[in-house]
C-alpha cells in the first residue's frame, strides 16, 4: 500500500500540468471496470442460477448436496427439504443453501436442448429438400 502511495505522489510531482495523475484515474476506473466484468458479474449471474435452482426444487426432483450427498426430494418447506438417499431410503433433512445442483433440471434443460436442436435439424433438411425439388421442376 504504501508503495502504491509513493508511486501517486511520484507520478502526481514529476507532471506539472497534472497528466500524470489524470491518465492514473483513467487507469484506476479501466481496472475497475475490468474486474466488474471478469470477476463480479459472472459471480452474480452464478449466484442467481443457484437460488433459482433451490427456490425451483419440488418433490420427486434428484438432488445433490454441498456435501456431495445425492438424494430424491420427499417433502419440501419453507427453508428447508427432506430427502431419501441410498438403498435403504434413509431419511434426511436439509436446508435450501445446501443444494448444489438439481439433476432432475438439469436432465430436462438437456433434453430440451435436444429437442431443439432435432427440430432445427429437421427444418434444415426440409429446407434442403424444396431446394432440390424446386431445382428438379426448373
Amino acid at each position: 500500500m504504501n508503495n502504491y502511495l509513493m508511486l501517486l505522489e511520484a507520478s502526481a510531482s514529476s507532471s506539472a500540468s497534472g497528466k500524470g495523475s489524470f491518465q492514473m484515474i483513467i487507469l484506476m476506473v479501466i481496472l475497475f471496470v475490468g474486474m466488474y466484468f471478469l470477476m463480479i458479474r459472472p459471480q452474480k449471474k452464478q449466484q442467481k442460477k443457484e437460488q433459482e435452482i433451490r427456490e425451483n426444487t419440488q418433490v420427486g426432483d434428484e438432488i445433490t448436496t454441498i456435501g456431495g450427498i445425492v438424494g430424491k426430494v420427499v417433502t419440501v418447506k419453507e427453508d428447508s427439504l427432506i430427502i431419501e438417499t441410498g438403498a435403504d431410503k434413509n431419511k434426511m433433512k436439509i436446508t435450501r443453501w445446501a443444494i448444489q445442483t438439481n439433476v432432475t433440471a438439469n436432465e430436462k434443460i438437456k433434453a430440451e436442448r435436444e429437442a431443439a436442436k432435432a427440430a432445427a435439424q429437421k427444418a434444415k433438411e426440409e429446407k434442403a429438400k424444396e431446394k432440390a425439388e424446386k431445382k428438379n421442376k426448373d
